[in-house]
């Protein structure tokens, strides 16, 4: 099942359910898709039971699935992606085994296409590409086995980020606020059943490509994730109910082959080259620039759909 939220004037949008080829939708049997995550139990099998698609899919309307969320917590479970990036912010990581997560802005979430506004070119701007999940309502302590069933869409996400702010913030030991603003998120949200066995042990299996300015920039798989979203989300829960409707992501996705297949962000390429030549040469994004991202299965099934955003002066 895949859903996607149109824009109606209101803050939450309207939600329907999306045909198999991703080009017509029909209205489902609540308002939202708060609501349905809310209510999920007895709204689920209602959504999976549309199978008539009589409204054509208006690509210019599409809203984030989930246009805000009471709760957006980010991980960063990619070892290849985390190691690098303490070596480019001259972090020094505490030893834990332990999931890493932050709190990010949550009362946003840019559409697939929407414009993506920021103030400065100088502030290092730069794309994340990233896999996500939605929750249900979580009971503290739940355990990463009893996890997985409260995970119930799986969506894909651009974390932006400023890179500028990143590491002073980070070195304040308080974590970003600055540093980063809204996400984006892919149109479609889908059950995990919709991924099929591209969908293993809490981990979204699919090569997520990323092209800027038109040309290919990365092809990371998402699966070798230290932690898989089960994981996190229990972590998430261990001192607290988390919300329906509460969104979890993975971090940057990255393989420890990174200088074959490419990155899933710029902090990532400019990590390898002061590796390899001594200096960062890949500049950050500027006004004008275009990223697109879309999670790709084995058979060429774009399931998420894409992101595709331009980075404008606010």
């Amino acid at each position: 099942m895949r859903l996607a939220t149109l824009r109606n004037g209101t803050p939450d949008g309207v939600l329907v359910v999306v045909s198999p080829d991703g080009t017509a939708c029909a209205p489902a049997p609540v308002p939202t898709l708060q609501q349905a995550l809310e209510q999920w139990a007895a709204v689920a099998p209602a959504l999976g039971a549309i199978s008539a698609f009589p409204l054509p899919l208006d690509p210019d309307r599409l809203a984030a699935p989930l246009p805000r969320a009471w709760q957006w917590l980010d991980g960063s479970a990619y070892a290849s992606h985390g190691a690098l990036m303490d070596k480019v912010l001259g972090v020094t990581p505490v030893k834990t085994d332990l999931p890493l997560m932050y709190q990010g802005v949550s009362d946003t979430f840019y559409g697939p296409h929407d414009d993506v506004r920021m103030p400065d070119e100088t502030l290092g701007i730069d794309f994340e590409g990233e896999f996500g999940v939605i929750v249900d309502a979580v009971p503290m302590g739940t355990t990463a086995a009893a996890a997985l069933a409260h995970i119930r869409l799986v969506v894909q996400i651009n974390d932006w980020s400023l890179r500028a702010l990143a590491g002073p913030e980070m070195k304040t030991g308080f974590g970003w606020v600055q540093a980063k603003p809204p996400c984006s998120m892919a149109p479609f949200a889908v059950t995990p059943d919709e991924l099929g066995d591209q969908w293993r042990d809490g981990r979204v299996c699919l090569d997520l490509l990323v092209d800027w300015n038109g040309r290919r920039f990365g092809a990371a798989n998402g699966e070798p994730m230290g932690h898989g979203f089960h994981e996190l989300v229990a972590h998430a829960a261990r001192t607290r109910d988390l919300v329906a409707g509460t969104v979890i992501g993975s971090g940057t996705v990255s393989n420890p082959n990174f200088r074959e297949i490419g990155s899933s962000c710029i902090a990532e390429r400019r990590g390898i080259e002061v590796v390899d030549t001594g200096e960062a040469r890949t500049a950050f994004m500027r006004f004008g620039d275009r990223v697109r991202m879309e999670g790709r299965m084995a058979d060429g099934r774009a399931p998420f759909g894409a992101i595709d955003q331009q980075v404008v002066r606010a």
